[in-house]
């Protein structure tokens, strides 16, 4: 592996991506209104894919709808001591296979490009004052099967948004340190 060296000048990120971290704590009195989970899911659509495939579909919840108790009686433990808190609980699927097969590969870059739709959510949830907790910790196949979720689909994470009541590293909780690897050790080249 060849290392290069990084300047030690500061980088300039978007303040909001600097400040972000993934809270545990949410105010369980935010609701967010129809046009602020449409503008999320908006800059979900609006993600890069491969050959502008978009293999990517959510499931949303709203606390205390129907859907939010489906998926908060299937989070394991550690998540569901913060996550039902959220405002909104969004599940993230991939389209993984052809419909109709059982092993071809419907793109190598859905998961990919689901990451990069969550992404772009997650960065307007930040532009809208909102933060963001995205975990897998959650039963899989109950989820799956309580959403009719079909084979070729991927239930792959989901992503809680609202408004933290804590600040970055007031709480300690597994997964969820604000420590980043430096410029120089990320860059392979």
């Amino acid at each position: 592996m060849t290392q290069c060296h990084v300047p030690d000048e500061p980088t300039i990120i978007h303040p909001a991506l600097a400040g972000r971290y993934s809270p545990v704590r949410f105010n369980s009195t935010l609701t967010l209104t129809t046009a602020e989970v449409h503008a999320l899911l908006d800059a979900a659509r609006h993600a890069p894919s491969a050959g502008n495939s978009q293999p990517w579909k959510f499931i949303v919840a709203r606390r205390g709808d129907a859907n939010h108790q489906r998926i908060v009686r299937r989070l394991a433990r550690s998540s569901s001591l913060w996550a039902p808190a959220a405002s909104l609980l969004v599940v993230n699927l991939a389209h993984t296979l052809v419909e109709g097969t059982a092993d071809w590969e419907y793109s190598e870059f859905a998961r990919y490009d689901l990451g990069q739709a969550v992404a772009h959510m997650t960065f307007q949830g930040l532009a809208m004052g909102l933060a963001a907790h995205q975990f897998r910790a959650f039963d899989r196949d109950g989820v799956t099967s309580d959403f009719v979720i079909p084979h070729h689909w991927e239930v792959t994470s989901i992503t809680a948004f609202g408004t933290a009541t804590h600040a970055a590293g007031e709480l300690a909780s597994s997964g969820t340190s604000r420590e980043r690897m430096s410029l120089d050790e990320i860059i392979w080249s």
